[in-house]
């Protein structure tokens, strides 16, 4: 009894020792596993970035002449009035290359609204607004197609045979849908949010995409766009390419803060807006956080919300963040809310001029986004037919 009652004790003892090895060894192997996968991701960033300067310099070269070459779809989604997150990372850019030539799509993706929201909130007047912002940002109509998912219906059918190349378990790694999944709070995923980067892989390739202006966290999107257009082209296609891999054209511009300091964003109201009075900006960059030092500096890792502060004016003044700190220097806060102030209105007056102009000829509008829907839906069209030739559906 004593013997046995000794060995019982002993498996005790030795079962805790056990799982906390084996605790352990998780941990280091998930610290292993992280560590890769930063690192692949690293490494292939720094390919991203070699590659987005490469094709920047042909597009200074050739794009006058082949405009084709450099086919390029972005967009947004209308959940609200576009920002100066936008503006600066992504507006301007799209006029830079439009005005080089490159053959431009635009798409407002209004069904994407409805992946992670309930409703449809105010559509129209969401669209009306990012057409506004467009045409006001230098978007010329005659150069770009601008174009809602919704008056697009060959484009949405290419979901169809594009959602027979993707798993389930590929879709749930991507990292939108991650996040979504760890935000949702236990509820149910919808099936459009699960197949959002399909319906990404749809609006890009339809029109046969070339390049896309992304950010780095929206490389994962790209490379299941690239997936998806290899195996059409090996699964139905035998080989012959009808979809190219499109490439990344990233972003120089960092990520930018609210003016609470966190993530920029339409939903917590953190945002200066384009459309914006000069007042409203001033009223929202005097109650931007900053810290208590008079003296103004730029470091990222330890003042983030007075650097976030400093790149905006930066980028409006087309100096860089450290200049602007310099400029400022012991004026504290106070003064380099002025000096971000004066940057954003300034930059912006031409703008919110053109766009208040616009707004008073709602007919235009109406019709720079009708003949758009109708260049759209040409191309999706001819598209549509080309993949059910090759799959055997030309009936």
């Amino acid at each position: 009894m004593t013997s046995t009652t000794t060995t019982d004790h002993a498996v005790h003892e030795a079962r805790p020792a056990q799982a906390e090895h084996a605790a352990h060894a998780d941990h280091v192997a998930d610290h292993v596993a992280d560590h890769v996968v930063n690192a692949d991701a690293t490494a292939t960033y720094a390919a991203a970035r070699d590659r987005s300067a490469v094709l920047d310099a042909l597009i200074d070269e050739h794009a006058a002449t082949d405009p084709t070459r450099f086919r390029m779809l972005t967009g947004d989604r209308p959940t609200g009035p576009l920002h100066i997150g936008h503006y600066l990372a992504s507006l301007r850019n799209r006029v830079r290359l439009q005005d080089k030539g490159v053959e431009t799509f635009v798409v407002i993706a209004d069904y994407q609204v409805i992946t992670d929201r309930d409703s449809v909130g105010e559509m129209g007047a969401n669209v009306q607004g990012l057409v506004l912002d467009y045409l006001a940002a230098g978007i010329d109509p005659t150069r770009t197609t601008v174009f809602t998912h919704s008056a697009v219906p060959a484009l949405n059918q290419l979901m169809l045979p594009f959602l027979s190349l993707v798993t389930d378990a590929e879709l749930r790694r991507n990292p939108t849908v991650k996040d979504e999944l760890a935000l949702s709070d236990g509820r149910p995923l919808s099936g459009l949010l699960l197949t959002y980067p399909v319906h990404q892989a749809a609006d890009i390739l339809f029109c046969h995409s070339r390049i896309v202006p992304v950010g780095r966290d929206q490389l994962p999107h790209l490379e299941q766009t690239r997936a998806i257009a290899r195996r059409f082209n090996t699964r139905y296609a035998a080989g012959h390419s009808v979809f190219p891999e499109p490439e990344a054209l990233l972003s120089d511009v960092p990520l930018l803060l609210g003016t609470d300091g966190t993530k920029m964003s339409k939903s917590k109201g953190n945002v200066i807006n384009l459309r914006d009075t000069a007042d409203e900006t001033v009223a929202r960059i005097r109650a931007a956080r900053t810290d208590s030092e008079r003296r103004i500096t730029f470091d990222p890792g330890a003042r983030p919300a007075v650097a976030n502060l400093l790149t905006i004016a930066g980028l409006f003044l087309e100096e860089s963040p450290e200049s602007v700190a310099d400029r400022v220097g012991d004026g504290g806060a106070r003064a380099l809310k002025e000096v971000v102030t004066e940057a954003v209105n300034e930059s912006l007056a031409g703008h919110r001029a053109r766009r208040a102009d616009l707004a008073r000829d709602p007919a235009y509008v109406a019709s720079v986004l009708r003949e758009g829907n109708a260049r759209a839906n040409e191309v999706a069209e001819r598209t549509l037919a080309t993949v059910r030739a090759v799959m055997g559906m030309g009936y």
